[in-house]
């Protein structure tokens, strides 16, 4: 099987993106890995700080390797907005695949720092397993949790320059690149954040490496598929799928407010959150 660094270099040759969703329990892992499965596509998994702990560190791993193990299939673990050299060395350790280490509310100079003590870490742990972990840096707005907002939070509008991009991209040595393009993480009620894909061009051909879309969930179909065109080979949606968990599982006690079995209380999120991400990885991947 390919790496998790080869399969981001076809998708930014073939002009695709990988889907890349969070979880925080099985259902999630299940609805996913279901659509994915179902499309034969490679698939990134995530879990921030607060996910990894309600899941488990280790027992993600385990439970991702298993899956990885047992089906040969192409299914990777992220440490999603991890915020300290600390957590994203756990990580490592533990068996992720790859880690995003979030300082973008850092003092520039900080972040580069911080960003940089973790892909010295990441490369001499390759360095001395054998095996490939990436790490992944943000730049500029882009927000924090997903949640639902009212507005579209004020800061949204500063975005990642060209310029910016590369000098951090040059003096961190990161894998993959997150800018500030247009996206806000959760979902907004009133208006729609706007992919500007022109910046998403000149950021990919200054700095040479993948990039990555944060902020994914809410997005206007042509946001997508212009951002991937682009030069985005990554896409994170995690607010879409939550708020599908919810509904579906309200709703069907509403339907059935006598029944306590919590597989078949269940059952309906594990195929809503399969539906979305079954839809997205279609328009990630150009398939009607």
């Amino acid at each position: 099987m390919k790496t998790l660094r080869e399969y981001i270099k076809d998708a930014g040759e073939k002009g695709v993106a990988i889907g890349h969703f969070n979880i925080s329990n099985l259902e999630g892992l299940h609805g996913i890995y279901q659509a994915a499965k179902s499309l034969d596509l490679p698939v990134i998994i995530g879990v921030s700080e607060g996910e990894e702990k309600f899941a488990g560190r280790e027992e993600v791993v385990a439970l991702l390797r298993t899956i990885r193990e047992r089906d040969n299939y192409p299914i990777f673990l992220n440490a999603d907005h991890h915020s300290s050299f600390e957590s994203v060395q756990a990580c490592i350790d533990a068996g992720f695949d790859m880690v995003i280490i979030d300082g973008a509310k850092l003092p520039h100079e900080e972040n580069i720092a911080l960003t940089k003590q973790c892909v010295e870490y990441a490369r001499a742990y390759t360095a001395r397993t054998g095996r490939d972990v990436l790490v992944e840096a943000e730049l500029g707005y882009i927000g924090s949790g997903s949640d639902i907002k009212d507005h579209i939070p004020e800061g949204a509008g500063v975005l990642t320059t060209p310029e910016d991009a590369q000098d951090f991209v040059d003096k961190t040595g990161v894998d993959v690149f997150a800018p500030s393009v247009g996206s806000i993480h959760g979902l907004i009620k009133s208006g729609k954040p706007h992919i500007d894909a022109d910046l998403v061009k000149r950021i990919k051909e200054t700095v040479h490496i993948p990039l990555v879309l944060h902020g994914g969930s809410g997005l206007r179909d042509e946001d997508f598929t212009n951002a991937i065109k682009a030069g985005i080979s990554v896409v994170h949606i995690n607010s879409e799928i939550r708020l599908a968990y919810r509904d579906a599982v309200e709703h069907f006690i509403e339907q059935n407010p006598n029944e306590i079995n919590p597989a078949k209380i269940l059952t309906p999120a594990v195929e809503a959150i399969s539906t979305i991400v079954e839809a997205r990885l279609k328009l990630f991947n150009h398939i009607s």
